[in-house]
């Protein structure tokens, strides 16, 4: 199996925020960016791997600003590691300012997908080549993630999650 770029996976949802998406302050609901964030995030996995993919776990969501009704949304996916049969996948989500046209970092996401057949079984995936600067900082990291994880999980002994141990050592 071929590795494949980041580039390969990249997905770019736009939508309009509409009044039926938004909470009493006039803002996306918070439940609503998590699906657009969760279709996007699919796509990019199925992408990656060419297989049928499942939402495995939502590692990290920050709703560091509010998005008002009638802005446009651009949801913008990418894996950034894959194993074995799971991927990490990086999620940025701009907002476009009404009048200039320029977008602004909202939010972000880090989801984890696996791949299964028609079965539902996990199945194995290409690796990930990263290549920008960006794409190999993630690629690292998504791997002290995934150890962190495990190790928070039972899964994994302290002691051997090697990548978290490598930060704390001189």
């Amino acid at each position: 199996m071929e590795a494949k770029s980041p580039s390969e996976s990249r997905t770019t949802l736009t939508d309009l925020v509409l009044p039926s998406e938004t909470n009493p302050l006039n803002n996306l609901f918070g439940g609503e960016l998590l699906a657009r964030m969760d279709r996007a995030a699919s796509i990019a996995a199925r992408r990656h791997s060419r297989r049928i993919v499942v939402t495995a776990s939502v590692n990290h969501v920050a709703f560091n600003k509010s998005i008002p009704l009638g802005s446009v949304v651009t949801v913008e996916a990418v894996v950034s590691r894959a194993f074995k049969s799971s991927m990490e996948i990086y999620i940025d989500v701009w907002v476009e300012d009404r009048e200039s046209g320029r977008r602004t970092k909202a939010n972000e996401a880090i989801y984890t997908f696996v791949a299964v057949d028609e079965t539902g079984t996990p199945i194995q995936i290409p690796a990930l080549k990263p290549e920008t600067d960006l794409e190999k900082e993630r690629y690292e990291a998504a791997l002290r993630r995934k150890q962190l994880s495990l190790v928070l999980a039972g899964k994994m002994k302290p002691k051997d999650a090697t990548e978290l141990k490598a930060l704390f050592e001189e």
